[in-house]
C-alpha cells in the first residue's frame, strides 16, 4: 500500500492543528481554565488563516479542503465557544442552560453547511452570514475580558444571553460581513480605510491586553447590521 504525497498535504495539516487547537480548547475548558482555552482558540483561527492563504499560494485548493476546514471550525469555533459559555454560567440553568449554550454551535455548523453549498475558490470581500471564526470571537473575547466585571454590576448575565443569540442569529442570516482585510498592497489600495480600521484595532487590542477586541468585534456586528439596512431601503425605494 502506498499513500501518495500532494500539494495539498501542507495546507491540510494547517487545518488539521486549527482541529488540535480546537480540541485542546475543549479540554482546558472541562478544567475551568478559560484563558488557556481562549488562547488555543485564537491558535485555531491562526492556523484557520494560513491554511487558506498557503493553499491559494501553491495553488492547491480543492473540495476536500474547503470540506475538512468546516469540520475543523465546527469543533475550534462552534463546539469550544458553546461549552465555554455553559461552562462559565449556563450549566446553573441544567437543561435550560444546555439549549442556550448549543445555539452558537448550531448555528456555526448550519452556516458552514450553507457556505460550503455556495463555496467557490476566489478570495470573497464578504461572506453572507457572520463568519462562524468571528462569531467565537466575539463570545470568547466577552467571557474572557468582562463577563466577571459586569457579573459584579448585575449586567454580566443579560449581556452573556445577548452576546449568545446575537452571534447565532448573525451566522444564519444574510446580512454581508467583511472579510478581514488582506496584508497586501492590492487590498491597501482598494480599501485603505478598512484596512486602517483593522490595523488601529489590532494595535488597542494589544495595548489594551485583549479587552479592546469584544468592542472592536460588538462595532463589526452593529456596522454590518447598518450597512445592511441601508441597502436595504436605498434598494426598496429605488
Amino acid at each position: 500500500m502506498r499513500i501518495r504525497l500532494t500539494r495539498s498535504i501542507i495546507p491540510n495539516l494547517l487545518t488539521l492543528g486549527n482541529l488540535f487547537s480546537g480540541f485542546s480548547a475543549i479540554i482546558y475548558i472541562s478544567r475551568n481554565e478559560f484563558e488557556i482555552a481562549a488562547m488555543m482558540v485564537l491558535i485555531a483561527g491562526i492556523f484557520d488563516a494560513l491554511d487558506g492563504v498557503i493553499a491559494r499560494l501553491i495553488r492547491s485548493t480543492s473540495a476536500i479542503g474547503v470540506e475538512l476546514d468546516s469540520l475543523c471550525d465546527a469543533v475550534s469555533f462552534g463546539i469550544a465557544p458553546s461549552f465555554m459559555i455553559y461552562q462559565i454560567y449556563f450549566y446553573q440553568l441544567e437543561q435550560i442552560g444546555v439549549v442556550v449554550s448549543s445555539l452558537p454551535a448550531l448555528a456555526g455548523v448550519y452556516r458552514l453547511a450553507r457556505f460550503n453549498v455556495q463555496a467557490t475558490f476566489e478570495d470573497k470581500t464578504y461572506f453572507k452570514g457572520m463568519p462562524i471564526p468571528s462569531a467565537a470571537l466575539l463570545i470568547i473575547s466577552y467571557c474572557i475580558f468582562h463577563f466577571n466585571n459586569l457579573q459584579q454590576g448585575k449586567y454580566g448575565v443579560a449581556l452573556l444571553y445577548a452576546v449568545t443569540l446575537i452571534a447565532s442569529f448573525s451566522m444564519i442570516s444574510t446580512v454581508k460581513f467583511d472579510n478581514l482585510p488582506r496584508p497586501n498592497w492590492l487590498y491597501l489600495k482598494k480599501y485603505p480605510w478598512k484596512f486602517a480600521i483593522t490595523l488601529i484595532a489590532l494595535m488597542i487590542s494589544i495595548i489594551t491586553h485583549g479587552g479592546f477586541i469584544f468592542p472592536f468585534m460588538l462595532f463589526y456586528v452593529i456596522y454590518s447590521y447598518i450597512k445592511h439596512l441601508y441597502h436595504y431601503f436605498k434598494k426598496s425605494y429605488k
